[in-house]
């Protein structure tokens, strides 16, 4: 059974490129947040750098040969596997490095992980031209590779271009717009989709999540084909920020100001942030990185909210409705998110202009 549903497209791309034998040494996987890019990507190296499979021949995402190469790979270390993430900034050698916030992928710990050179007063040599340490090729996953620094993004260039022999690059990203075309044109691009209803019954059947069913049924209407994001409204109680949230909405929607709506919506990306960090070990996690991250799941709820109250207003004139405008300020709010601002005073002037939005409209429009 394979273990990426509902991504036919990508998975014939890069078949055929295995079966073909001449396999390119730079790809980009991108589409939504958990709809399976990453994990493709692992599934890949599991052929890429095992001597025992046979590349042409074997499905990704169904490798179940246990061979030293996947027993490594399922274990977290082997050597020629290299994860690359903001949070591996905590491990530098480089102390300002160590203590920087993780927002992005500085030049220098790509300099330490990747391509080599100076960072700080160390010279590395460059990992990607490393020999392989059992022999048999090195892959690099550049996970979240949007958030590649404009230096970082110039200095891997040169890799792209010119790698080493059985060196594989995989850019894993949300926003592919982010990376720069000379980054675009060194690598085969495959686009992800979100799952399909069918494969959203066969992953909730296959994931073993425990929830009310009422909570299940809205998951899967938030989730719009992300198993990922299915698992995080579950594991982290989206539904109940909607629940806390509708009560608020409804008054903005009749004209009313709900004076606890950004204090609530703080409030709540704050804890999930706090919660997040305690799951994954406050010494190797951004307060900050998570902050943001939960006031982009809270955008994407804010969202799928005005999308179902657009669609009840289709039956007048939808050309004319204020669920336009909130959609749009939702929009110019996640890109102040990458701002210095701090998200309370995002989410009340958000909460202050959603209220200016509806406050001239008629009730029940």
């Amino acid at each position: 059974m394979s273990r990426i549903l509902g991504q036919a497209r990508p998975l014939e791309i890069l078949q055929t490129a295995l079966r073909s034998g001449r396999f390119h040494h730079a790809w980009i996987f991108s589409g939504p947040r958990g709809v399976g890019k990453y994990t493709t990507a692992i599934e890949l190296a599991r052929i890429l750098l095992d001597p025992d499979l046979d590349k042409a021949h074997t499905a990704i995402g169904a490798v179940s040969a246990d061979t030293p190469t996947q027993r490594l790979i399922n274990a977290g270390t082997h050597p020629d596997l290299h994860i690359i993430r903001k949070e591996l900034a905590i491990y530098s050698e480089e102390r300002e490095l160590r203590d920087r916030k993780q927002m992005n992928i500085p030049i220098n710990l790509l300099r330490e992980r990747v391509i080599g050179g100076k960072s700080g007063d160390t010279y590395y040599e460059a990992p990607a031209y490393r020999t392989a340490v059992r022999g048999h090729g090195k892959v690099f996953i550049i996970d979240e590779a949007e958030l590649l620094a404009r230096e970082a993004q110039n200095a891997m260039l040169k890799t792209l271009e010119e790698p080493p022999i059985q060196t594989y690059f995989i850019l894993v990203t949300r926003q592919p717009e982010r990376l720069y075309s000379t980054i675009h044109s060194r690598c085969q691009h495959v686009r992800f989709n979100h799952l399909d209803a069918a494969a959203m019954r066969q992953w909730f059947a296959q994931s073993n999540l425990s929830a009310d069913p009422a909570v299940l049924s809205w998951v899967e209407q938030f989730a719009e084909g992300s198993p990922g994001v299915a698992k995080l409204a579950i594991e982290y109680g989206f539904y109940q920020w909607q629940q806390a949230l509708e009560p608020m909405l409804m008054d903005l929607q009749r004209g009313k100001f709900p004076v606890a709506l950004g204090e609530t919506m703080a409030e709540l990306v704050d804890a999930f942030a706090a919660a997040w960090v305690k799951a994954h070990g406050e010494k190797t996690t951004s307060k900050d990185a998570a902050n943001k991250d939960g006031a982009r799941h809270l955008f994407t709820l804010l969202a799928s909210y005005a999308r179902r109250q657009l669609a009840a207003a289709c039956a007048t004139d939808p050309t004319d409705s204020p669920w336009l405008r909130a959609i749009d300020l939702l929009r110019e709010a996640e890109r102040e998110l990458d701002s210095n601002v701090s998200n309370k005073l995002l989410l009340e002037n958000l909460a202050v202009q959603w209220h200016q939005t509806f406050s001239s409209v008629p009730a029940g429009t």
